[in-house]
């Protein structure tokens, strides 16, 4: 009885300690889930809000990039603009400087011949008052007053008084043209002199405009690299091409106003396959060709010489002469009827608005205005304000 008495409590406190082992093991269980959950969603949440704080400053940083960069370039492109502006303006200057050169050696050439005119004529003055001096000297021994009492014939004595009138009249009328010829000689002499001069100014001149537009042409190459360095993806580059074209085509549009006022020109529909080229080159991009995505040229882009003259392809009024961002140096003329054309990239423009032009007529230099890296002529023609393919109309 004893003995089973000791089983029973043996197992009574087995039994108990499974079930307090048991309920030991829950409650740590329990006290685990409660106590890891605070710690680890705290963790995961902080996790993510750096996260998205740090994508949040990486795109600041980024719109400040941009920001920054688009800055810089407006600068450069306004810097582009003074420089193109300057060159321009230097050409022109040198232009009017080489042409009073011309002036003043053509001007200096003829003094030369007029002065050797003078010179020879002077000679000849010279012989006929000595001849003149030496029969006056022979006869002058004898009494004027003598010669006429002596006279018996008074015939006699009216032919000597006419002929002595007619030496000494002679003599005053060479002796006058001696004194003017002299004095011309004089004046020749004096505007040799200050022609002499002036060429030697309009040469310092041209020297100084030559230093000068060097410097200017470095220093817009120095604005284009700088440019060229501003890398433009693919989406930019479209925008920088779409905007430019929106600037032309606003200006086209505000200069077509002024056009309608011109009754008397003529447009080119009857000019097709009959106009010249404004400039000889070679086409490099043609009319509807690819120029970035969706954009097609709207014009032709012509190789040219630097410098090299362009000619407007019909008559006409000149209704813009600036510059324009993508385009450089830009010159637009009315033909009358909605016909208009344009001619872009120039190194100097050699008309103002309002100037009537004629077929063939310079109006403009070529050149690498607008950020080219070679110099080349942008040509178009447009009807209406769109564009037409020129070579519809050049031949």
């Amino acid at each position: 009885m004893n003995m089973l008495d000791n089983s029973q409590k043996f197992s009574a406190r087995v039994a108990f300690s499974l079930v307090l082992f048991l309920c030991l093991l829950l409650l740590a269980s329990f006290k685990q889930k409660s106590y890891a959950q605070p710690f680890v969603q705290p963790l995961a949440q902080e996790s993510t809000d750096e996260k998205l704080s740090n994508v949040k400053d990486a795109i600041n940083k980024q719109k400040t990039t941009i920001k920054q960069v688009d800055s810089k370039r407006q600068k450069l492109l306004s810097q582009l603009k003074n420089d193109d502006l300057a060159i321009a303006k230097i050409i022109n200057a040198l232009n009017k400087t080489d042409a009073s050169l011309k002036q003043t050696k053509k001007r200096l050439n003829e003094l030369v011949k007029e002065k050797s005119q003078i010179n020879q004529a002077k000679k000849q003055q010279e012989t006929v008052l000595a001849k003149q001096l030496r029969t006056a000297y022979s006869t002058g021994h004898h009494d004027y007053l003598k010669l006429i009492l002596n006279q018996q014939d008074p015939s006699s004595v009216q032919r000597t008084v006419t002929y002595y009138q007619y030496l000494n009249k002679a003599r005053i009328k060479e002796i006058e043209q001696y004194k003017t010829t002299i004095a011309q000689l004089v004046e020749i002499t004096e505007q040799q002199k200050q022609q002499a001069e002036q060429l030697q100014h309009l040469e310092k001149t041209q020297k100084q405009q030559k230093v000068s537009l060097e410097s200017n042409k470095e220093k817009r190459q120095e604005t284009v690299a700088q440019l060229s360095q501003q890398l433009l993806s693919s989406k930019q580059m479209l925008a920088k091409l779409e905007e430019e074209e929106a600037d032309l085509v606003a200006a086209l549009a505000r200069v077509a106003e002024l056009s309608r006022q011109e009754v008397d020109l003529t447009g080119l529909s009857k000019l097709k396959r009959k106009l010249s080229w404004p400039v000889k080159g070679r086409i490099n991009r043609s009319f509807g060709s690819r120029k970035q995505d969706y954009l097609k040229w709207k014009g032709v882009l012509m190789a040219a010489p630097l410098g090299r003259q362009v000619k407007t392809i019909h008559n006409g009024t000149v209704l813009f002469a600036d510059w324009l961002k993508g385009y450089g140096l830009v010159t637009v003329i009315d033909h009358g009827e909605g016909y208009m054309s344009l001619y872009g990239h120039n190194q100097a423009l050699l008309k103002s608005v309002g100037e009537r032009v004629e077929t063939g007529e310079p109006i403009a230099l070529v050149g690498q205005s607008g950020g080219q890296s070679q110099p080349a002529l942008y040509f178009e023609i447009r009807y209406n304000g769109q564009a037409v393919n020129p070579k519809l109309w050049c031949r």
